[in-house]
């Protein structure tokens, strides 16, 4: 698996390597499922750019995106109990940057080494 020959190579320690994967965890998810909407003719894209100092994480579908600025808070009283909705929270909390393009379609996702 590409992330733990990465993990290997960089030396990354291990509460980096869990929050890295728990991050591309999600952003796959949300790639296929909101993104492609589960359409087996669409892809999605991952991209590992590895430095001595950051492995940067790019997470591209085919989708039309959507509205990350305007998400609902997941620690919100009334959205506490919902099943769903904590994946870019996630991913905003774990990674060092988490960068999306302007229609929401890809995100970048920064990890210090």
């Amino acid at each position: 698996m590409l992330i733990e020959k990465l993990a290997d190579i960089y030396h990354i320690s291990d509460d980096t390597f869990a929050n890295m994967m728990t991050c591309l965890n999600e952003a796959l998810i949300n790639a296929m499922k909101h993104g492609n909407k589960m359409d087996p003719d669409k892809k999605v894209i991952i991209n590992a750019e590895a430095g001595s100092k950051r492995i940067i994480w790019t997470i591209t579908d085919e989708g039309p995106g959507f509205d990350y600025v305007h998400l609902a808070d997941p620690t919100s009283p009334e959205n506490l109990e919902n099943l769903t909705g904590r994946g870019v929270f996630i991913m905003k909390h774990l990674a060092d940057q988490c960068i999306f393009n302007t229609s929401g379609n890809e995100v970048e996702l920064h990890f210090k080494i």
